[in-house]
């Protein structure tokens, strides 16, 4: 659909922190970049994508590690807006950190940079201009929050894009592939990307299941479930895992008003990592941070698929960036949450509706962790059955390994025109598969194989 584009203001990827790899600013400069409007970032330095893309007009070299001051912060946009020399629309890239008190603001005119006002933050001009809050007085942004942005987005391009649900993908008689929506559509295609994400992958242990299975009315729920915590409020929650995804969701619980307590196996199992300014200097940089094993699986994964086995490739997967929590959730956490270290969860009963955690203690001893709900954050594992919308033809003839398709050139898998990418592909071309961040790497190869294969 058609859409006016404004290309005599400038926009300006605003960024705090030591993240080099992030795709939302690099995005944000390759899409509005290509509709003709001049685009200039705030870079780490000149070798961060952001920096070296052809889209971009200028790239300001200003090391952030988004705990300064705000007027120093303050000072440092002025003088990066006179050195554009005209009214630039401020992009705030949602992971930056923005200290309380400092704001931007847009008008329809020209865009501004004012200095700190007490009430007044950066959430409270979007919400006057009609877009999501991206970011909020914390630095943990809510999933439905970020989601909020992607309608907001979608509803301002494609006002009338068409909701439908894929309901299944076969062969067709051409060679080509055949498929089914909800809306009763069929569709004839020469090329599939399976781009599902998490969407059905959520691994729930078998010494954590119930009859009831996993739900946010039963007693025992998977992470993914879960959009609105404050149900828990007043009540005794445990939360079981020691990953990012678990330590974000009990300090979010706790801050709803819930007694949260962390179930993790091992002794130290609760880890955070290291801010930005603490990590080695003399070691590369990466999205997951400073380390010479981080680096070459986040820029060079090609290699990945031709270790000689598979084995060694889903033993990476799983111990290459596994459970720990990000730096900037400590304070949330530490003191807010109890932790308990346990050798193994044994079992879940279940009485009254309200589950009871069986576990054994690092001593031998075996004891019993009673709670209103327990939320499962034991993450998601790849199995080609869980994608039901792929006909049993397809998945019988697919040549997979360990549940997950075996991947080739440019993500294709063994049936031609079929490609995974996400956590399917993190069996191929490595862990950094499983983040976001790796699209960065799979999205133009992708792209080139499509462009080659298909035309």
């Amino acid at each position: 659909m058609p859409f006016a584009v404004d290309r005599d203001v400038p926009g300006l990827i605003v960024k705090f922190g030591d993240y080099p790899l992030h795709h939302g600013g690099v995005g944000a400069i390759r899409s509005l970049g290509r509709l003709g409007v001049p685009m200039y970032a705030i870079t780490e330095d000149r070798c961060t994508p952001a920096a070296v893309s052809r889209h971009l007009c200028r790239a300001f070299v200003w090391p952030t590690t988004g705990t300064e001051e705000p007027k120093r912060l303050v000072e440092g946009l002025l003088r990066i807006g006179r050195l554009i020399g005209r009214p630039a629309e401020p992009m705030i890239s949602w992971r930056a950190h923005m200290p309380e008190g400092m704001l931007l603001k847009s008008t329809p005119a020209a865009s501004s940079i004012d200095a700190p006002q007490p009430g007044r933050t950066l959430g409270d001009y979007c919400a006057a201009a009609g877009i999501p809050r991206l970011v909020a007085d914390e630095d943990i942004i809510p999933v439905e929050t970020f989601s909020a942005y992607g309608e907001w987005f979608q509803q301002q391009l494609v006002p009338e894009l068409e909701r439908v649900r894929l309901v299944s993908v076969g062969r067709n008689g051409s060679g080509g592939f055949e498929l089914k929506l909800d809306s009763g559509e069929l569709l004839i295609a020469r090329a599939v990307v399976v781009a599902t994400g998490l969407s059905g992958l959520a691994h729930l242990p078998p010494e954590l299941t119930t009859p009831d299975g996993p739900a946010v009315t039963s007693p025992v729920s998977h992470s993914s479930q879960h959009h609105d915590l404050g149900r828990f409020s007043g009540k005794e929650l445990i939360v079981v895992g020691a990953g990012q995804s678990a330590l974000e969701t009990a300090a979010l619980a706790a801050e709803a008003g819930a007694r949260v307590r962390v179930v993790a196996r091992g002794r130290g199992a609760v880890a955070f990592g290291a801010p930005p300014w603490k990590q080695p200097r003399l070691r590369p940089k990466s999205p997951f941070g400073r380390a010479w094993s981080l680096y070459a699986i986040s820029y060079y994964p090609h290699p990945y698929r031709h270790l000689p086995s598979s084995q060694p490739r889903h033993f990476l997967v799983r111990r290459i960036l596994g459970p720990l929590g990000a730096w900037w959730l400590r304070d949330r956490f530490e003191g807010k949450v109890d932790v308990c270290e346990v050798e193994r969860i044994v079992r879940t009963e279940t009485a009254d509706g309200n589950p009871s955690l069986v576990v054994r203690t690092p001593d031998g001893r075996t004891e019993k962790l009673n709670a209103d709900h327990v939320i499962a954050a034991t993450g998601y594992r790849v199995s080609l059955s869980a994608m039901d919308f792929l006909g049993h033809e397809l998945r019988t003839r697919l040549a997979v390994s360990r549940g997950t398709p075996r991947l080739g050139a440019g993500f294709g898998s063994s049936l031609p025109g079929l490609y995974f990418t996400g956590l399917p592909a993190a069996a191929s071309y490595g862990p950094v598969m499983r983040f976001v961040c790796g699209t960065e790497f799979a999205s133009p190869r992708l792209a080139k194989h499509l462009a080659a294969a298909h035309g």
